[in-house]
């Protein structure tokens, strides 16, 4: 019996923490966990077997942190065998009853992706696909994907499983006390990737207690038609006499996660903080609860890296102008490779309030399928907003949508069987949501039955490719009416039906009914009003076209879409018609406020930030641009991050942005350079901890400020952190661990610190700590995330 054979009846047991246990063996700070596998064998296997007696039906093999950026390939191919083979060992040895699984364990590699750090996605899927080949070679039942904070490095790791195995492949996700990553993504758009890729159970681990995890579990199971798991921690950590001790015991654990079993969760088990105890309580309290039947929500969505677009009753605008048709100036961008200008067309649209962007960079005389990974890329970096990927060549798909971040619109497939060879492999692939033109061979139908015929033929090709209904979306062919009388009638008839009687979504491109007549906008503005009277989900439409807006809004408003009529009057408010030759448009306000350098810093665009400040350098001093343009820039971004309407990317790419800024400021000061006028603060993260995203997050930030920053890197011993602030003489210093194994190496740091350097102040972040464990391991302040640095930072420096 599989996995996902006994799954499909059953609830799943998992087990619970391994390093507060391995520490409890003897593990010592600084020490790599996986190295146990090979030096005391005798405690992995012991520790393993204990779980399956306590009726866990899968248990992870020790491999948590073993990849190619910490172990060298002979011992970490060594390692993985060893920790597999513990694990097979003992569930052969366990008298436990019922069904035993091995699982390989994958855990974050520590650094970010590019953008937004230095290792590029497909050099990520190369460090998993490695690990995940050696597993499979050795025998592993499934692969389980956890403690992953960020949606991107989720998605190559996934990647990697599949691409390089058959195995079932957990996907788990480590959600704040806001419910998202620290990446921005929430549950619903981590559900609709994963589901998208084929992930066959998707969940929530680690860095929160049941209860705090509740609200995470109850968006996971309202949106994903496959099994949920739950792996929470033993509630929040404290320290006691020098050990980590947890606030949530065994009997209380269990309660909760089978109050949450009896919600729908069938996969369960613990992380850190729990032991074999806690497992069996859960296992006993769980007894008798009946796995509930997990059912296909029927959900057509796509995301972007921070949230899900659900396509339904509600209708979305996805905005067109990132296209190269008829737009001398956007030709020229492309030609010569100008992405400020196809990002600020981005972020135009966003502001004026399309859901989606569709991307067109199909150009003759450029490499498309580079431009448009290079475009997707770039959008993503500054744009929350999902992408629809608008291209024809199939190379270019696939490369677009092997990186983007997210579940992407495709653009498109119609019902030739050359393009849905072509089009459908791409999607069971990378996931999405396709559109299907109603065309084939015999080109266009004429009447609504054979349109709906073509759309029956879609569907039951996508169905041979795994793709099931709720992934197409149909887009009926708005044909201009100055040609044919009847083609409008036909489009609407098509659309109705394939919403009422195929039960699926439908979009359409509609300003093509008015080609060739004049005042184009009464008719585009009459034909989307009639469509969205037919049930159309989805409309292609250029958002400076004010009647389309109005006509938008005020379909919302009529239907019950907007509670209060309060998006129609906020976008009534702001209304200006500007009269043209051809159209009326509508001139939306933009968001924020300030001068274009601190525009461009608060959007993260990052060459129009350095071309605006040297501009600037022309007419203005230096430290006035700094106090004047580029702090407030900062500040106001800082203050969104701080209040969660701005996500980490959002907050690295504006700091980039600044950074570029700052490099003209440089450039044009004599005397000392303007970033560097804070005092001087060390970071590093501890001894044994690889894991260095916040640690780099708080270094650029705190440059950015005017921090001089001494970043002493990753897995630093104590005596160095202490040599260096004793040499630099600097009044603070942060440390940063991610993992529980590692904490005890911060405390060292901080009793070291407080003995030779007891002037320094001592900040501490990181996932497993809390405000009250940082207190208790003797530092002065703990900070949530790198924004509150930055403000602790700024008192010290005011008391010196």
């Amino acid at each position: 019996m599989t996995v996902l054979e006994y799954l499909k009846d059953h609830i799943l047991y998992l087990d619970g923490g391994m390093g507060t246990l391995l520490q409890e063996e003897g593990l010592q700070p600084g020490e790599y966990p996986e190295r146990w596998n090979l030096s005391h064998p005798e405690i992995i296997r012991k520790l393993q077997k204990a779980y399956f007696d306590a009726g866990s039906h899968v248990v992870i093999a020790n491999t948590f942190g073993a990849n190619g950026l910490k172990f060298e390939p002979k011992e970490l191919e060594e390692m993985i065998r060893a920790a597999v083979g513990h694990t097979r060992w003992a569930a052969e040895h366990s008298a436990h009853p019922g069904p035993k699984f091995v699982a390989l364990d994958i855990g974050p590699t520590g650094r970010m992706l590019r953008p937004y750090g230095d290792l590029d996605f497909e050099d990520a899927v190369e460090i998993f696909a490695q690990v995940v080949r050696i597993g499979v070679d050795c025998g592993a039942d499934l692969v389980m994907i956890e403690t992953m904070n960020d949606s991107y490095e989720t998605k190559a790791a996934l990647l990697a499983a599949k691409e390089n195995s058959d195995l079932p492949v957990f996907v788990s996700n480590a959600y704040g006390e806001d419910g998202k990553l620290m990446t921005g993504a929430s549950p619903a758009a981590m559900v609709a990737m994963l589901e998208g890729m084929g992930a066959d159970a998707i969940g929530a681990n680690c860095s929160l207690g049941p209860k705090q995890l509740h609200g995470v579990v109850e968006e996971l199971l309202a949106c994903a038609s496959v099994p949920v798991l739950l792996k929470p921690n033993a509630g929040l950590p404290r320290s006691v006499n020098g050990q980590t001790v947890y606030d949530v015991a065994a009997e209380a654990f269990a309660e909760d996660v089978t109050a949450l079993l009896k919600k729908g969760v069938r996969i369960a088990g613990g992380c850190c903080g729990t032991t074999p105890d806690y497992i069996r309580s859960l296992v006993k309290q769980s007894r008798d609860v009946k796995a509930v039947e997990i059912t296909d929500q029927g959900r057509t969505v796509i995301s972007s890296y921070t949230h899900a677009v659900c396509l339904g009753r509600d209708p979305i605008l996805i905005g067109e102008r990132i296209n190269p048709t008829g737009k001398k100036r956007f030709k020229e961008a492309l030609r010569t490779g100008d992405m400020d200008y196809l990002l600020n067309e981005g972020i135009r649209q966003q502001e004026k309030g399309v859901q989606v962007l569709d991307v067109n960079v199909g150009l003759p005389e450029i490499d498309e399928a580079e431009m448009l990974e290079r475009a997707v890329g770039e959008l993503q970096a500054v744009i929350d907003l999902p992408i629809q990927m608008d291209t024809s060549n199939t190379a270019a798909m696939e490369r677009a949508l092997r990186r983007y971040n997210g579940k992407a619109m495709v653009n498109s497939v119609n019902g030739k069987e050359e393009s849905m060879a072509a089009i459908f492999p791409l999607v069971k692939k990378y996931g999405g949501v396709v559109v299907a033109l109603t065309l084939d061979e015999s080109g266009i139908p004429a009447t609504v039955e054979g349109r709906l015929d073509v759309a029956r033929k879609i569907l039951h090709t996508a169905r041979e490719y795994g793709i099931a209904p709720k992934d197409i979306i149909f887009d009926t062919l708005a044909m201009t009416v100055s040609a044919a009388p009847d083609a409008a009638m036909v489009t609407l008839g098509a659309l109705e039906r394939i919403e009422k009687e195929l039960n699926c979504r439908t979009s359409l491109g509609v300003s093509n009914v008015s080609f060739g007549l004049p005042q184009r906008q009464a008719i585009n503005a009459a034909f989307f009003a009639a469509a969205l009277e037919r049930g159309l989900s989805a409309a292609i439409m250029n958002p400076d076209s004010g009647d389309m807006m109005k006509m938008y809004y005020a379909h919302r408003a009529l239907h019950g879409l907007d509670e209060n009529c309060i998006a129609y009057m906020d976008f009534m408010s702001h209304y200006v018609p500007i009269e043209t030759k051809s159209a009326s448009t509508v001139s939306a306000p933009v968001q924020g406020s300030g001068s274009a350098l601190q525009r461009a810093i608060g959007k993260g665009l990052g060459e129009q930030a350095g071309a605006l400040t040297a501009q600037l350098l022309e007419t203005r001093a230096p430290l006035d641009i700094v106090q004047q343009e580029i702090i407030p820039a900062l500040d106001e971004v800082g203050r969104g991050f701080e209040s969660k309407r701005v996500y980490l990317p959002q907050l690295l790419m504006s700091a980039e942005a600044a950074k570029s800024a700052f490099e003209k400021i440089k450039d044009a000061m004599s005397n000392a350079p303007a970033s560097t006028t804070g005092c001087a603060v060390v970071v590093a993260t501890v001894h044994g901890d690889i894991h260095d995203i916040g640690k780099n997050i708080v270094r650029l930030l705190l440059e950015n400020y005017g921090f001089a920053v001494m970043d002493l890197g990753r897995d630093v011993a104590p005596e160095q952190i202490v040599a260096a602030v004793t040499k630099c003489h600097a009044p603070l210093v942060g440390l940063s661990a991610l993992m529980t194994t590692t904490v005890p190496a911060m405390e060292e740091t901080i009793r070291q610190l407080r003995e030779k350097a007891p002037w320094c102040r001592i900040v501490v972040g990181g996932a497993v700590l809390t405000r009250e464990y940082a207190a208790a391991i003797g530092a002065d302040h703990y900070a949530k995330d790198a924004m509150e640095t930055v403000r602790y930072a700024e008192e010290v420096q005011k008391m010196m």
